[in-house]
């Protein structure tokens, strides 16, 4: 059975179609990916399976059974938990204080801060990040260590739906190596994971199936043995737009040179400079 199913999901806001017509379906140990370049649907497509948005049209189901979500707590209360690119961290505090942001552990009348400090570290190191401190700012980390802690986050408090936000979008190619390691972990824990991103690159190594969404339509939906990862970069990149615009730079290349050495040459009278002459 299936942790998320979506058949035939639309989203209206008034006469516009954001959406039309998505299927998706996330199992344990699966990654789906998600691509789409700016505008794709991406970004309506997670509000709706995160709760934020409710669909207009096709069914959602979480474990079998459809559901309406009225916010996001709903879905997080069924298991669906989202990391967005932006993290919502606070840069000064320290990561085991990231870690409980919000759930924090209490004890009699404050928290429980010994049991957080030794959690959060265990957790990390259960999905194999191994920190130096827990006591240092979330902020002095790396952007993939940030984007692994709130992965890690989501995980200990009981996730079994991930939905990743762009998470390599801001960073560099050791970075995203990193946060893509971690995907796979939890992957290995038997997590669904949903996978957001615009770069083939990173989505095929890791992914199991592929949705590719363009104006908020599907491009195709396929498991990793029915695509390669040169037929994905070319769908992603739109191959056939591509060729295009190489033959029309092939046929107007020589005008706008032409043009160009005209208007040179032009300058260059005025100039009162002539090929050969010296300064």
């Amino acid at each position: 059975m299936s942790l998320v199913q979506l058949t035939g999901v639309g989203k209206n806001y008034g006469n516009i179609t954001a959406l039309s017509g998505i299927d998706l379906e996330v199992g344990e140990s699966e990654v789906t990916c998600v691509l789409g370049d700016n505008g794709a649907g991406k970004s309506t497509l997670i509000k709706i399976i995160a709760g934020l948005h409710q669909h207009s049209s096709g069914t959602y189901e979480v474990n079998g059974r459809e559901v309406h979500f009225n916010s996001p707590r709903e879905a997080l209360d069924e298991g669906i938990a989202t990391v967005y690119q932006d993290l919502a961290v606070v840069p000064l505090m320290p990561v085991w204080r990231n870690f409980f942001l919000g759930q924090e552990k209490r004890k009699g009348l404050g928290m429980d801060s010994a049991f957080m400090r030794k959690t959060a570290k265990q957790e990390l190191l259960d999905m194999g990040i191994d920190l130096r401190d827990v006591e240092q700012p979330i902020g002095t980390l790396s952007g993939g260590e940030r984007q692994c802690v709130a992965i890690s986050r989501a995980v200990y408090f009981g996730a079994k739906v991930l939905i990743l936000d762009e998470p390599t979008a801001a960073l560099g190619v050791k970075q995203s190596g990193v946060v893509l390691r971690y995907i796979l972990q939890a992957r290995e824990r038997g997590l669904g994971v949903i996978f957001i991103t615009h770069n083939p690159h990173h989505a095929f190594p890791v992914g199991d199936r592929f949705l590719l969404l363009k104006r908020g339509r599907s491009l195709g939906y396929y498991r990793k043995d029915e695509i390669s990862r040169d037929e994905l970069t070319a769908l992603m990149a739109g191959g056939a737009e591509l060729e295009e615009l190489s033959h029309e730079l092939d046929r107007g290349g020589g005008g706008v040179a032409a043009a160009a050495a005209k208007m040179l040459e032009q300058e260059s009278k005025e100039l009162g400079i002539t090929p050969g002459s010296t300064p």
